[in-house]
């Protein structure tokens, strides 16, 4: 029995809550989620208490491990449209720079061409210089798979530290081969 999936979550004002057919809706200041749900996997919720509990129907393994599971994706979503998520890029190089056009993220990371990325619906990408960019938006799954997919364009590389990497992420340094001889 997971220990997680055990606490209720917590339902703050101004979000509504709707549970039907293995699936569940999530509205608030910043938008909607929905998700569905397994059958391994019990919902409910109790609107005096304004609190949300996952119980498990099958005492099986499959069962154990979606207890917490759908505990952690309904706390995630809860927090996504009340307070939302956010990711920074930043980029480094000469000549290497990030803007936007329209939906497409537009990245120069030192190849022959510009790499296009389009943005999914439901994100808001600004870029408010050349060197940072900020994904935002209500669905924590997302907003971390579009900054993962625009990372992996060029990762800041270990010697000269180039690339792109998350705001306020080390890239731990090595020292080039001329270093050894002295």
């Amino acid at each position: 029995m997971s220990r997680i999936g055990k606490k209720p979550v917590i339902v703050p004002d101004g979000v509504t809550v709707t549970i039907a057919d293995g699936e569940i809706t999530v509205k608030g200041p910043k938008g909607e989620l929905k998700q569905t749900f397994r059958p391994e996997v019990a919902l409910s919720y109790d609107a005096d208490a304004k609190h949300i509990v996952c119980d498990q129907v099958a005492q099986t393994r499959v069962g154990n491990a979606m207890h917490g599971l759908y505990r952690a994706l309904v706390q995630n979503m809860i927090v996504g449209v009340t307070q939302g998520y956010v990711k920074k890029l930043e980029i480094f190089g000469t000549g290497y720079l990030m803007a936007l056009a329209g939906d497409v993220l537009q990245v120069r990371a030192g190849f022959a061409n510009e790499i296009h990325k389009k943005i999914p619906a439901g994100l808001k990408v600004t870029c408010p210089d050349q060197q940072h960019c900020t994904i935002e938006g209500c669905d924590k799954q997302l907003v971390g798979q579009f900054a993962a997919e625009v990372r992996a364009i060029r990762k800041a590389e270990p010697y000269l530290g180039k690339g792109l990497k998350y705001e306020g992420e080390v890239i731990r340094r090595k020292e080039n081969k001329a270093a050894g001889k002295k």
